[in-house]
């Protein structure tokens, strides 16, 4: 499921977008490939996790749920920074017995969070836009296709006079 989902953000490509608009495009191509899945999809969905003093009352969120029939349903949070408390919270829903994945993006190296939660990266490129705003690309890589090799064997021919000292002088 993981790969499945790292596959279909892997297509992704994007110009100078800031933080929050990455992040928004990245649950919006999650909650797609949940739908295209057959899944129900739900956008900050509550979570098992209460939320810390003075809000303990209410619950956290995480920010893609997928109902899936006869199936635990999938929790997916998405961060471009190495948060303990999304580590814990996909801990606490995997306890309650929902399948957790992490997607991290960003340009650099990423952690591999403990079992079970399963971990999607997507590297970008930042820099700094207008009034020192962080904004991120992402250009897939392109696959060529090998090149064409020809079957017959290859000879020399007459010299060219770009490599002969003696022509043209």
């Amino acid at each position: 499921m993981a790969t499945a989902l790292s596959d279909r953000l892997a297509t992704l490509a994007f110009v100078d977008l800031t933080t929050e608009q990455v992040t928004g495009l990245l649950a919006d191509t999650i909650a797609d490939w949940g739908a295209a899945c057959g899944w129900r999809v739900y956008r900050r969905a509550a979570s098992v996790v209460p939320l810390p003093p003075p809000m303990s009352g209410q619950r956290s969120v995480v920010d893609v749920a997928c109902a899936r029939p006869a199936a635990p349903p999938v929790v997916i949070e998405v961060d471009h920074t190495d948060r303990r408390r999304t580590v814990e919270k996909l801990l606490a829903e995997a306890d309650a017995g929902r399948v957790p994945i992490w997607v991290r993006w960003g340009s650099r190296g990423f952690a591999a969070p403990p079992e079970p939660v399963r971990m999607v990266t997507l590297t970008v490129t930042a820099r700094r836009g207008e009034a020192g705003v962080r904004l991120h690309s992402r250009r897939p890589a392109r696959q060529l296709p090998p090149p064409t090799h020809h079957a017959e064997p290859v000879t020399a021919g007459p010299p060219d006079s770009l490599f002969d000292p003696t022509a043209g002088s």
